[in-house]
């Protein structure tokens, strides 16, 4: 069984700056694997394990992004794919989906592809089924837990808003997973030093099927951020003594507008 897994180099620190195109600046910043791609990761070895056969990861960034391919052979990944390209800079979801799915075919035949619910970035949850009609495979979001794995599909529990679904989906096929499916296993200080020297595959827009430059980055993306700023802080306190202390709470939060009177 090969399995393929959609990993992401986020921030790790909400004190990032905002180009002028409204991009992340994250060169210079802390970075860490996204957390919800951790659970799609362990999903993919837990699956190896049972089932035999190797596990690969792929990620778009820039060369930097290489640090979370290693975490990932850390953790006893088999092969990494890096698509790293100024001309990949500035991609929103879709244009982000569409690249990941002409790596993944560059990447080879895999059975099973693998994606975290969604990324601490972006929140947009979208990456992984749109990357799945691109590839023209049958997907699943919001898995829960891996019931059976069969020779030709996968049973998974799919978690909805108000009951728990069970769907059988046939190979070659696409599921995003949900947070604590498994409990991600912690880096190997062995696999550290015997991955070292691992060879990264490192794919540009040269190396795809699809060169048309208008399919990727910023002008590959329909959709524009009109202003990221970060959260405004407000650190003002008061300190109230004495009796009535409820009703002058309940007027403070009629004057903040968090609740209205009903007059």
């Amino acid at each position: 069984m090969k399995t393929l897994v959609c990993i992401k180099q986020v921030p790790g620190t909400t004190e990032v700056e905002v180009d002028d195109n409204g991009n992340l600046i994250r060169s210079g910043v802390d970075a860490k694997m996204n957390p919800y791609d951790l659970y799609a990761l362990e999903t993919a070895l837990k699956l190896q394990e049972d089932q035999k056969g190797e596990v690969s990861v792929i990620t778009m960034g820039p060369p930097q992004s290489k640090e979370v391919i290693r975490e990932a052979y850390m953790m006893g990944v088999n092969q990494g794919f890096l698509l790293t390209d100024r001309r990949f800079a500035g991609a929103d979801v879709l244009a982000t989906s569409y690249t990941l799915a002409q790596g993944a075919y560059q990447a080879g035949d895999f059975d099973l592809i693998l994606c975290g619910k969604q990324t601490t970035d972006g929140d947009t949850a979208q990456v992984g089924p749109e990357m799945a009609e691109y590839l023209g495979i049958p997907h699943v979001a919001n898995v829960k837990t891996i019931v059976e794995c069969k020779e030709n599909s996968l049973i998974v529990e799919v978690e909805m808003p108000t009951s728990i679904q069970t769907v059988e989906v046939n190979f070659p096929c696409l599921i995003t997973v949900e947070k604590g499916i498994f409990q991600p296993r912690l880096p190997s200080y062995r696999l550290k030093k015997k991955t070292k020297y691992q060879e990264i595959t490192e794919l540009s827009l040269d190396h795809f099927k699809d060169i048309n430059e208008k399919r990727y980055g910023l002008s590959g993306s329909p959709t524009q951020v009109e202003r990221i700023f970060p959260p405004e802080q407000n650190t003002t306190s008061e300190r109230w003594e004495g009796e009535n202390l409820g009703d002058k709470l309940y007027q403070t939060l009629v004057d903040l507008k968090f609740l209205y009177e009903n007059k």
